[in-house]
């Protein structure tokens, strides 16, 4: 039986923009079916290639991530049974490695991100327990020079910026101005964002991009994730 190979990522193309933009404004299962083989060749092929590419890199990082590429790569496919956005399709794709068994309310995550505005990337807790925040608040404040150094050389030097949601009311705390803007979150992402006139999108730099900046954001997930594990 002939083994199945995955073409190599050589990039995303215009067309693979276009076909989001006119999802969006075409949401309708007729519309779909009749550019079935444009969202195949344009979307869905160059992802899969793309996880293909760069899945050692983060077995490298978490031999524990879940590797399967159905597990890693959304489903164009909206889950409309409980939401009143009731458009079949959604106008944007991504991948997301996670600790097999892993769920966002506990564990850190990398992701990537493809719509008609932009492309994104980045290593987050998306929806984590008060008590996985209450504890990276304490470790923060236990090694702040530590956390500060990985912080500045491993995320800000290279483009990133932290967002997530900020309590209204601000938390007591003894730390300096520059940890605020991390400790007085619920929830925290580090992302840098790509336009859509970025011509490594297009070609095999963007998949030397992510595996060079997830490698260099490995010490802040594993910081997080042996968080998550206390």
């Amino acid at each position: 039986m002939e083994e199945k190979r995955i073409t190599p990522f050589a990039g995303f193309t215009p067309q693979t923009i276009s076909f989001l933009r006119e999802l969006k404004e075409n949401n309708n299962k007729q519309w779909f079916e009749e550019h079935r083989t444009i969202y195949e060749n344009e979307l869905l092929h160059p992802f899969r290639a793309l996880i293909g590419m760069i899945s050692p890199a983060m077995y490298s990082i978490d031999p524990r991530f879940e590797m399967r590429p159905n597990r890693i790569l959304s489903r164009i496919y909206r889950d409309i049974r409980f939401s009143q956005n009731k458009d079949p399709y959604k106008s944007s794709m991504w991948m997301s490695f996670q600790r097999t068994g892993t769920q966002w309310e506990y564990f850190p995550g990398y992701f990537m991100e493809l719509n008609t505005e932009e492309c994104c990337y980045g290593l987050g807790l998306f929806m984590p327990k008060r008590k996985v925040m209450d504890r990276f608040r304490e470790e923060v404040e236990f090694q702040p020079e530590t956390f500060r150094e990985m912080i500045e050389k491993k995320v800000l030097q290279r483009g990133f910026i932290i967002e997530g949601e900020k309590y209204k009311r601000p938390l007591p705390g003894k730390l300096s101005e520059r940890y605020q803007q991390w400790i007085q979150r619920k929830n925290f992402y580090v992302i840098k964002t790509l336009p859509l006139d970025d011509e490594r999108i297009y070609s095999e730099a963007l998949a030397l991009l992510l595996i060079d900046d997830f490698t260099q954001l490995a010490d802040l997930y594993h910081f997080l994730a042996e968080i998550a594990e206390s």
